[in-house]
């Protein structure tokens, strides 16, 4: 880089332009502030980063994380990426200790959620460094996740009947599909005709890998029907395709959904509720829901079960003996 002519007695590749004080480094310019102490202390942060620090053990190990997750997993391992790359920015992975990390959570407390993805990320990148001995220790080991509570909100046929008819026709499509198949957004959206059987759809869920087919119902039948009357595209692949033929986008799907709800006048109500209304009632049919919603863990789709209605039980009846 050339020597200054203007400004000599600022820092290596700091600048002032337009009333402003920028560092530049590989032509990046990054802004530090308006006036010189907060330029000053911004770009004695910058330098003082170091090159083989928690930044840099994070971008090596992503790639190897996130290699086998769910498109959608990986788009949160990534905004997870952004979040602890300036967390951590002035560690090195050695100083990251059992209370760094729960200091990190404290910031996050707010959303429970987000914190413990956090966490979960923050947890793989140190396993795969101790599994190369880049580090001797997981401090996450130790760490406890937050409480996170559990949604109960269970949407009544009433509700969905409301929403169902202010949606648009590919959106009611959507609806009886998750409904029906009790399947993730993200799997309903990429159903292809390919994926219609004999016995039913045959699903490969995307974020756990597991293989099922949900067999056929009245309901499931007249739905992929009409799903061909009012399909944007007759060439597409895709059950419920956009105009271009291509799977719709769940961020969109969930946009459409929202406003839909709001024209309703239904509250607090979200496109997954309908996995848990669809795992509900096929509880109360008598069904297995955890086959249906494809869960390992019963304790998993306990979560999804939201029927509140107070259970009428029955205790053992007393064998009826001589002295009885």
């Amino acid at each position: 880089m050339r020597p200054k002519k203007h400004n000599r007695h600022l820092p290596a590749c700091v600048y002032l332009k337009h009333g402003a004080y920028y560092y530049v480094k590989n032509n990046k310019w990054t802004r530090l502030g308006d006036n010189l102490h907060d330029a000053l202390v911004a770009h004695a942060r910058i330098v003082a980063i170091p090159k083989e620090g928690v930044a840099s053990l994070i971008t090596k190990a992503m790639p190897f994380i996130s290699e086998k997750v769910a498109p959608s997993t990986r788009k949160q391992y990534q905004y997870c990426e952004r979040i602890l790359k300036e967390m951590f920015a002035e560690f090195t992975p050695e100083q990251v200790t059992h209370g760094s990390v729960v200091q990190m959570l404290d910031v996050w407390r707010h959303s429970p959620a987000t914190a413990n993805r956090l966490l979960t990320v923050l947890k793989q990148i140190f396993q795969w460094a101790l599994d190369r001995e880049i580090v001797d220790r997981n401090p996450c080991e130790s760490v406890k996740r937050l409480t996170t509570e559990s949604r109960d909100r269970l949407i009544t046929q009433d509700e969905f009947d409301k929403i169902h008819a202010a949606a648009p026709d590919w959106l009611q499509v959507v609806m009886d599909l998750c409904y029906y198949t009790g399947q993730r957004i993200g799997d309903v959206l990429t159903i292809r005709y390919a994926d219609i059987t004999e016995e039913g759809i045959y699903f490969e869920q995307q974020k756990t890998g597991k293989k099922l087919t949900v067999g056929w119902s009245e309901g499931l039948q007249a739905t992929i029907e009409r799903a061909a009357l009012i399909t944007k595209n007759p060439s597409s692949e895709f059950i419920v395709p956009t105009y271009k033929g291509t799977a719709r986008r769940h961020t969109n799907v969930w946009r459409f959904f929202k406003e839909s709800a709001a024209k309703a006048g239904v509250e607090n109500v979200t496109l997954h509720d309908l996995r848990a209304m669809s795992g509900t009632d096929a509880d109360r049919e008598g069904k297995d829901p955890m086959l249906l919603l494809g869960h390992t863990d019963r304790k998993t789709t306990q979560i999804y079960l939201r029927d509140k209605t107070i259970q009428v039980v029955s205790g053992p009846t007393r064998k009826q003996g001589k002295n009885v």
